[in-house]
């Protein structure tokens, strides 16, 4: 693998830099004991404080049986009007409740809204018991479907985040299902951002979204989601997300004191993430960005581009503080067809992960003829005649 030198890469790929430099942007200070925050359009971490820490998740982890329960939906198990029967378990469960009861009949989108709006336990145990018999066994499928969707420290011991000690996710795991719930059912997502919903009217004291996101009015960004959670072990949090413009973020904190302070913190880093990195796009299709030397070929060398615009996250305040470099296999054998993946740009980017940028061969290099063949192997030989004869006889 060859490595581009810096000093050389920042020549080779001066347009990318130009367009790049910038000030580090300075890591947000957050309260919360555990945060991860993301972009969703650059798939960028923006922070990641104990993001993989294994911690109670209270009633954030309501998003895996919502999650649950959505791909019943898709796969055609359920429909929006499908209704289900109320177990005395789920009449008896404390804490933020629908005020369900044995004799009603909740449909699936009742059930949804209960569990994200009113954060009802009860209709938690209503859909677990629903899809899979009983809450235990719902758990154990909880558990093996969110290792399967990457999320891997995250162990479900029920259906609602009631506190157990074995019931655990990582903020880095509540990140995951909320980019799968927003990007994967679109047309269920914009439940996460309704106000307030009261089933037959039994709890005006718990019909509203306790979200503090929603009640937001800011002039440039708009938060549309998605759950929040609170017990004495756990603190406040929540896993939020908003837009402005075409930009996404999600954001994941807990470990907070208060409502007031998850409301403050909440704010503070959705302002943080817009306001401090603008999406910029670094380099175009197309742009040779280096050249990589080819072996028996009918020219000398081939250019390195990247096959698609890039985009990437970029502090705002400008300075020549970014750097990159350009790495691929060398040299390259002819022949070469354009197109083919040589090796990657990386830009390194204070405060953030390397961004990694696939370059490919910017045009085809056939192999070389008799004579290009010939004068190759006249060189090569002449490079070891002239290593052999620099090596002291002993």
């Amino acid at each position: 693998m060859f490595r581009l030198p810096r000093a050389a890469a920042r020549l080779a790929a001066l347009i990318v830099l130009f367009l790049i430099a910038a000030l580090p942007a300075r890591a947000f200070e957050t309260r919360a004991t555990a945060a991860w925050v993301y972009d969703v359009t650059t798939q960028t971490v923006l922070l990641d404080k104990n993001a993989d820490t294994p911690l109670p998740p209270a009633s954030m982890s309501k998003l895996m049986t919502i999650n649950m329960l959505f791909e019943a939906l898709r796969d055609g198990r359920v429909t929006p009007e499908t209704t289900f029967s109320v177990s005395s378990r789920a009449r008896a469960m404390g804490g933020s409740t629908m005020f369900l009861n044995e004799t009603d009949r909740p449909t699936v989108l009742d059930l949804v809204r209960g569990m994200i709006i009113n954060s009802g336990n009860d209709a938690c145990v209503v859909v677990a018991e629903g899809l899979s018999g009983t809450e235990e066994a719902f758990a154990r499928l909880m558990t093996e479907r969110g290792r399967a969707l990457g999320m891997t420290n995250a162990v479900f011991k029920n259906s609602s985040g009631w506190p157990d000690p074995g019931h655990r996710m990582s903020m880095r795991d509540l990140g995951i299902l909320a980019k799968r719930l927003i990007l994967e059912f679109p047309e269920y997502y914009p439940i996460f951002a309704e106000t307030e919903f009261n089933y037959k009217d039994r709890a005006p004291a718990n019909a509203n979204n306790r979200n503090p996101l929603l009640r937001i009015a800011a002039a440039d960004w708009q938060a549309d989601g998605l759950k929040t959670g609170h017990t004495s072990e756990a603190g406040y949090g929540l896993v939020g997300s908003a837009t402005m413009g075409e930009r996404r973020v999600i954001f994941v904190i807990t470990g907070l004191a208060s409502d007031k302070d998850r409301a403050e913190e909440s704010e503070a880093i959705v302002n943080w993430a817009f306001r401090q990195f603008a999406e910029k796009t670094v380099v175009t299709a197309g742009t040779r960005v280096a050249e990589a030397p080819v072996w028996m070929g009918a020219t000398e060398t081939v250019g390195l581009v990247p096959s698609a615009d890039v985009r990437l996250l970029v502090p705002a305040l400008v300075q020549d503080s970014m750097t990159a470099e350009v790495v691929f296999t060398s040299p390259v054998k002819a022949p070469v067809t354009a197109g083919q993946p040589m090796g990657e740009l990386i830009v390194h980017v204070p405060d953030l992960p390397d961004a990694r940028i696939p370059l490919v061969a910017e045009a085809d290099v056939a192999t070389g003829g008799f004579v290009k063949r010939l004068t190759t192997a006249a060189q090569v030989l002449m490079q070891r005649y002239l290593s052999d004869s620099a090596t002291p006889a002993s």
